[in-house]
């Protein structure tokens, strides 16, 4: 047996000296304000202009960030300071904002989703590849440093592939008032477009195909919300996957977990931004090998170009020799698999959420304008 682990330093990314990107936040309510505050810390881009209905609620971020309150959506959008535009607002405005960003020739970072229906998600995409300009939803797990960790092992052959999906959400609705606009499907989509749309994204992103085929199902209270729903998704490739949420807990019981069923390789991902990672593997010599080699490449392995590490992260490996049998066999192959292997990759479980949260997001600001050589 033997047993290896490695803490990574903590990084920065650098960018050149040219002017930061003005950024300019449509909507100043309580996600507007955390990307105001995420983009604050970020090199090369500057938040100058805020535009929200409320003007107070403008007013407010606006003396706390520096920036200046735009009269309206066309006094921002003329604004020659604002060269990208942050969409903050419920889901059922996004497509049309994005659309109105890009004929003003802006770049666009969006929430999620980008659109409530196809029509509209078509329509975004043309105004988007007609204005050349940059497009970003914020589907901000494919950008964690796990699931890029994931891919990278996946892309070497050291995780086979993934043959099952699952993920659990047990989130809470202790803050969400009945009058909320999440409850309105009309306004937010429902759970599966508000808030599952991210699991969709990195399952799709994981199993390395589209979906085919959804069948979904959910629970109605008396009021008429739906707090509770569950969707099966067949991808083209075959591979299955479940997407539980439900919206109907006490926020002490909150509780997500992820679950890649890989054969010979189960991962357990916890946290709805993740956070813990656990490897359960059956691995032939060389795979035990590339395990053991894991911690010395951390560094390398989380690395997500424009996010930064925080130092708390490290990569755990204990490889038990000979644990069993070579020989093993599933779905009419054969595999020589005899060493047992247990990995955790922690990013700094459960303290580092907001910094992880916040670095992903940063790094949506970022990766595309920088590869498109706008930063």
């Amino acid at each position: 047996m033997s047993s290896v682990e490695h803490t990574p330093m903590s990084t920065s990314n650098q960018v050149d000296d040219a002017p930061p990107l003005g950024l300019g936040i449509i909507g100043a309510g309580g996600f507007g304000t955390f990307v105001c505050n995420a983009a604050a810390g970020l090199p090369g881009v500057r938040v100058v202009a805020l535009a929200d209905e409320d003007a107070a609620r403008a007013a407010r971020l606006a003396a706390a960030s520096g920036a200046t309150v735009a009269a309206d959506l066309t006094a921002m959008l003329t604004d020659d300071r604002v060269e990208a535009v942050i969409i903050a607002t419920p889901p059922s405005t996004h497509a049309a904002l994005a659309v109105r960003a890009f004929e003003a020739g802006r770049h666009v970072f969006s929430e999620k989703p980008m659109a409530l229906s196809v029509e509209d998600a078509r329509r975004v995409s043309a105004a988007a590849a007609s204005s050349d300009r940059v497009y970003v939803v914020d589907h901000v797990i494919r950008y964690n440093p796990i699931i890029t960790a994931v891919e990278r092992l996946r892309d070497e052959g050291l995780v086979g592939p993934l043959q099952r999906f699952s993920f659990e959400n047990a989130a809470s609705d202790e803050f969400l008032q009945p009058d909320h606009w999440f409850w309105d499907p009309d306004l937010s989509g429902g759970i599966l477009l508000e808030h599952g749309v991210h699991f969709f994204d990195v399952a799709a992103e994981l199993i390395g195909a589209p979906a085919r085929e959804v069948q979904t199902m959910g629970y109605r209270r008396a009021d008429g919300r739906v707090d509770t729903v569950v969707a099966t998704v067949a991808h083209t490739n075959g591979a299955l996957a479940t997407h539980a949420h439900g919206f109907c807990h006490a926020s002490r019981a909150e509780r997500q977990l992820m679950r890649l069923d890989c054969g010979l390789t189960e991962i357990l991902i916890h946290g709805w931004i993740p956070l813990l990672a656990e490897f359960n593997a059956w691995v032939d010599d060389q795979g035990a090998e590339a395990y053991e080699a894991l911690p010395a490449s951390a560094q390398q392995l989380l690395n997500v170009r424009g996010a930064r590490l925080g130092g708390t992260e490290s990569i755990t490996v204990d490889v038990q020799r000979n644990a069993a049998e070579p020989a093993t066999h599933t779905r009419d192959r054969d595999f020589q698999a005899p060493h047992h292997v247990t990995t955790t990759i922690d990013l700094g479980w459960p303290e580092a959420h907001l910094r992880v949260y916040s670095e992903s997001r940063s790094e949506e600001h970022t990766s595309e304008l920088q590869s498109r050589q706008y930063l």
